[in-house]
């Protein structure tokens, strides 16, 4: 076929083509949703109870928040357990709602607390059990779309994992910045050595900040503790904190991006288009090559967002 009629459509002058709607997935209005899923669909019939947030300007059917990133909001009830798996795309879990679950990941127990990170890298076997009471849910994250676009997206069935350890690292190996464990003088050299960053710790951080910053964007990223890397090489994971009233336009990025709210409420705008009201526990998407505002409607308290976007993978083709 010729080239030329489509060569504009795919090597457009100036900026690329962007299909990353701006948009908000409210919480309260796919909670309903989530909460009679689980009243209609047992977990042994769906193994995974999600409700895909596929952003519209990639199609509904292909699972795409981004171009790469794929969202879903998964629930596990009381008493259940989502049956250990393990697959190609690494994944991250951002605890939206609830308590008294916790992940096993080849053999190390991550609890489930309200913002906290949990990593199941690829390949690595994973199960989620809930002993609480009332319903928990959080965020998945993955790299799917990329991984399946390389015909390299598969999964495996395992056998529930007996735990190995007590609790996960967060609590004493990565319990502190700056400081890893070096028994026997000997270095972790996995590529995922810490699998739950606590939202407490990376809250503190943040607030502690704002006591030494009094202007610019405040942010933290979600780090390998031993190497510095992103997380994954295909997404990376940060915090942002608003300080009261504060409005601030983020530095113009070639990357889309996720923000999940996790304490207060405000606005998003992209570019000159209308401003979205977000309040705590929402998860909304913008565009690359744009500038984005974010705006605290509170004078008097923080908020919190975590954010998941391409920019590792983007650092590594050299279009970043």
């Amino acid at each position: 076929m010729p080239l030329w009629p489509s060569m504009r459509a795919v090597l457009p002058y100036g900026v690329p083509t962007r299909n990353t709607q701006t948009l908000n997935w409210r919480y309260e209005q796919v909670r309903p949703l989530l909460i009679q899923a689980g009243e209609l669909t047992p977990m042994e019939k769906a193994e995974r109870r999600v409700l895909v947030l596929a952003n519209p300007g990639h199609g509904l059917t292909n699972m795409q928040a981004t171009p790469s990133i794929y969202l879903g909001l998964q629930l596990i009830l009381p008493g259940e357990t989502a049956p250990n798996h393990r697959h190609t795309p690494n994944a991250v879990r951002i605890i939206v709602e609830g308590e008294g679950a916790y992940t096993t990941v080849d053999g190390e127990p991550c609890r489930m607390d309200r913002g906290d990170l949990i990593l199941t890298p690829a390949g690595k076997w994973h199960e989620h059990h809930h002993e609480g009471e009332g319903p928990i849910v959080w965020l998945d994250v993955l790299d799917l779309p990329l991984i399946y676009s390389l015909e390299g997206s598969w999964a495996m069935e395992g056998q529930p994992q007996q735990d190995v350890k007590a609790r996960d690292k967060s609590f004493a190996d990565y319990s502190a910045a700056g400081v890893v464990p070096n028994l026997n003088f000997q270095r972790e050299n996995k590529n995922a050595p810490m699998l739950r960053y606590p939202w407490s710790k990376t809250r503190a951080c943040l607030t502690e900040m704002a006591t030494d910053y009094a202007e610019g964007l405040l942010r933290t990223s979600y780090v390998n503790p031993e190497t510095g890397a992103s997380l994954f090489p295909s997404i990376g994971f940060g915090a942002i904190m608003l300080r009261p009233g504060e409005t601030i336009t983020l530095p113009k990025r070639t990357t889309a991006c996720i923000f999940h709210a996790v304490e207060g409420a405000g606005t998003l705008q992209v570019e000159d288009g209308a401003a979205l009201n977000w309040v705590e526990k929402d998860t909304l998407s913008a565009p690359g090559y744009s500038d984005i505002t974010l705006s605290n409607a509170s004078g008097t308290e923080p908020a919190f967002f975590i954010t998941a976007d391409e920019a590792p993978l983007h650092q590594y083709l050299g279009i970043f």
